[in-house]
């Protein structure tokens, strides 16, 4: 039997909306994520699929936990549903808190950084990644 993780999965960068964002998987209370289709073609990354396992870090790096992707919609950031909205378990009550909080940090001095883009936006026709997962494992 392997003993080797799965991929890393980070959620935010790290720091506290990392270390918020972590507890709410690790509660139950996060069982959907949302990025942006943009961060995967600049990274070279492929998309999640369905059955992936994932090893979610801390701030620190270190893994706590092990998520599996059960669904991925990619679809324009306009178009987030208030479910998908509710299950990233930030607390959000309507999807115009979902695109508040999201877009604060997705036109954030890190993300932008991180795209190599000072000047990003994002508007309702950008291509979202929404992504729901269970939680396998606990470390």
């Amino acid at each position: 039997m392997s003993t080797e993780l799965p991929p890393v999965v980070e959620f935010a960068f790290p720091g506290p909306l990392r270390d918020q964002l972590v507890a709410a998987v690790l509660s139950g209370a996060k069982t959907a994520t949302t990025g942006l289709l943009v961060e995967y073609e600049r990274g070279g990354e492929e998309l999640p699929v369905v059955g992936a396992r994932w090893t979610v870090v801390d701030s620190d790096g270190r893994p706590v936990a092990v998520i599996e992707t059960v669904e991925v919609r990619v679809l324009p950031v306009g178009e987030v549903d208030l479910a998908h909205a509710v299950d990233e378990g930030e607390g959000y009550t309507s999807v115009a808190e979902w695109r508040q909080g999201h877009e604060s940090f997705w036109h954030g001095e890190a993300m932008r950084a991180a795209l190599a883009d000072p000047g990003f936006t994002v508007d309702d026709a950008t291509l979202a990644v929404a992504e729901r997962f269970r939680l396998v494992v606990v470390f």
